[in-house]
């Protein structure tokens, strides 16, 4: 008969070369999902903006139906007021103060028309009737004014700090007490085609002349305004100071390449462009997204 004799005293446990392996394992393990789950939360949001531009793009098509043509989107208005291409979109959307667009409107930052008489006063329930929309429901819109997303250093005397734009999905931008603690998109940007143009000019030469179907200049001041979650950063797609490299990102990215380059079509050239500047908030980099597929 066997005696089995116990042993007291004696705790089972890992050694620490056991210990640095699991751990080593672990770090590699993570080292390698961490890409993966970033990959896919950035595929979430590019869903998400790509499903926002649609809710766009039917909302454009009622205005387009209702006012026969889409907002212009020149970089001013009559009066040389600064007054860009993503504002007037956000006017035709949602209306200069989020009551609806007036039929009267002329597209002016002042919210006048052009002759100076007010044309959105929301005091005036005969003015309120007449208003259209707004396009986009005002719960999903992401409509905020500059003076929320942007410094008052940074806007300065450019624009008014009240004016609305439409943001994109991406969460880059903490707000400055406007609208309560929460986190905002930047800015879309809106281009309107010049159906009258023949030229997109991603070989150089002519740049912003009359015969181009969009102009970068569009919405250049607003990219000018800078990077509101980085102060000392600037977008790579700002053009000040007319840089040829940068303009020229511009007309490649929204080059039509199933037509022939040397007939310089663009994306869209019957209608219009949005763009958003996508994960990085940053317009001109190769994660921008358009409301058109590659």
């Amino acid at each position: 008969m066997r005696t089995v004799i116990k042993q007291f005293g004696r705790k089972k446990a890992f050694t620490i070369v056991e210990l640095l392996t699991v751990m080593s394992i672990i770090v590699i393990l993570i080292s390698l999902l961490v890409p993966s789950l970033n990959k896919a939360r950035q595929y979430a949001f590019t869903v998400r903006q790509h499903a926002q531009f649609h809710s766009i793009d039917v909302a454009m098509e009622l205005f387009r139906t209702e006012f026969d043509g889409y907002p212009n989107s020149n970089a001013q208005d009559e009066t040389g007021a600064e007054y860009c291409g993503a504002m007037k979109l956000a006017e035709a959307m949602v209306g200069w103060d989020l009551l609806g667009f007036h039929p009267d409107s002329d597209f002016m930052a002042d919210g006048d028309d052009a002759a100076g008489t007010t044309v959105y006063d929301n005091a005036d329930t005969d003015n309120l009737r007449a208003r259209k929309g707004p396009y986009l429901p005002l719960d999903n819109a992401n409509a905020y004014s500059l003076d929320s997303i942007y410094t008052s250093t940074a806007i300065g005397s450019t624009f008014d700090p009240n004016l609305f734009v439409l943001c994109d999905v991406y969460k880059k931008v903490t707000n400055l007490g406007n609208y309560g603690a929460r986190k905002l998109g930047m800015p879309i940007l809106y281009y309107r085609a010049n159906t009258s143009g023949t030229t997109n000019p991603t070989t150089g030469g002519s740049i912003n002349s009359g015969t181009d179907i969009y102009n970068y200049l569009n919405n250049d001041t607003l990219v000018g305004l800078g990077v509101p979650f980085d102060t000392t950063a600037t977008h790579p797609m700002d053009g000040a100071g007319g840089d040829p490299n940068v303009i020229k990102y511009f007309y490649d990215e929204i080059n039509d390449d199933k037509i022939d380059i040397t007939k310089g079509r663009p994306r869209k050239s019957d209608s219009y462009i949005l763009l958003s500047a996508g994960y990085d908030g940053l317009y001109g980099t190769p994660d921008d997204i358009y409301n058109f597929s590659d």
